[in-house]
């Protein structure tokens, strides 16, 4: 016996009147006696309550550890194997921390979670982007034009009842109906798709990792051994990874820079690295013409970097 493990000192089978081979069901119906007979509300003085409160703790520790097929398993090779003192001590704290509920539901749970806020977020990107667009003078008015084309504001001029703030509220629906259904946005604000989701890319991960696998054979196959010419979409793909942009950004240039890109030859790495130089070159010249730049040139100069001061004139 361990103090501070089990029923301490005790024998949890003597403290219930059982023994080892009396079986899950005589075990509970004897604790359910012996809790009703130490229940400490049937006694009246402050004495016998904290006596009856001992006992009672005591029947109910035994029983929860007899109760559980593990950890009374545990108990048993404890009786058993009394020198394994730390590994007594293992057996005791590992079922004890163990978490109650199954590990495969957290993960579900989780996974799940994550699921519904990663869509909800693009959702709110998409829908972001489309009010905006709406608010574009070039794109509503096309809007508009085409929602007296197809007689979609009709309804709301013959609707007398309405308020002109839900007609108003009505026509700005209907607009971004339009736009949502005419604009093609790529990038981060596109709309949400099913396939992005977290449940479903790790239900389609091996089918995913086959098709990666495919592809990358192909090309060490037809671009490597045979040495054949890129196609336009190899030559995009070299494109983005020199530029080190996900699919999701590359989506979103438009096909004329896109096309531009092609005409540069910019999947050859000595253009590339030359375009992007030119890039870096053409940036420089246009942050030193910068009046915001020049003042914080002129504050490194004066003042050094890492250093900050509040000026109170």
């Amino acid at each position: 016996m361990i103090d501070g493990l089990y029923c301490g000192r005790n024998n949890c089978y003597d403290v219930l009147g059982v023994t080892r081979d009396t079986p899950k069901r005589e075990i509970a119906s004897k604790y359910r006696q012996l809790a009703r007979k130490t229940h400490p509300d049937l006694f009246r003085t402050e004495a016998e309550k904290e006596v009856a409160s001992e006992k009672f703790r005591e029947i109910a520790t035994a029983y929860e550890i007899l109760k559980d097929d593990d950890s009374r398993t545990d108990y048993d090779y404890m009786l058993d194997n009394p020198d394994e003192f730390y590994s007594h001590y293992y057996r005791y704290y590992r079922h004890r921390m163990a978490p109650k509920v199954d590990i495969r539901i957290v993960l579900a749970v989780t996974i799940s979670i994550i699921s519904a806020i990663q869509y909800f977020t693009s959702w709110t990107r998409y829908d972001t982007a489309i009010r905006y667009l709406v608010t574009v003078p070039k794109y509503r008015l096309r809007a508009q034009q085409i929602a007296k084309e197809d007689h979609l504001l009709d309804h709301l001029k013959r609707n007398k009842r309405m308020s002109k703030d839900d007609a108003r509220a009505e026509e700005e629906r209907i607009l971004r109906q339009i736009v949502s259904d005419r604009m093609d946005i790529r990038g981060g604000y596109a709309p949400p798709r099913w396939t992005d989701v977290l449940w479903v890319q790790l239900v389609l991960l091996p089918y995913t990792l086959a098709k990666y696998v495919l592809w990358y054979a192909r090309w060490l196959y037809k671009f490597t051994l045979l040495r054949q010419e890129y196609g336009t979409e190899e030559k995009l793909y070299l494109i983005r990874r020199y530029m080190r942009l996900s699919a999701t950004q590359f989506a979103a240039v438009e096909e004329d820079q896109q096309e531009e890109y092609l005409q540069l030859e910019l999947w050859q790495a000595d253009k590339f690295a030359e375009w992007k130089h030119e890039q870096e070159v053409r940036m420089r010249v246009k942050l030193a013409q910068s009046a915001q730049h020049k003042q914080y040139r002129r504050y490194l100069k004066q003042n050094g970097p890492g250093r900050m001061y509040f000026d109170d004139s």
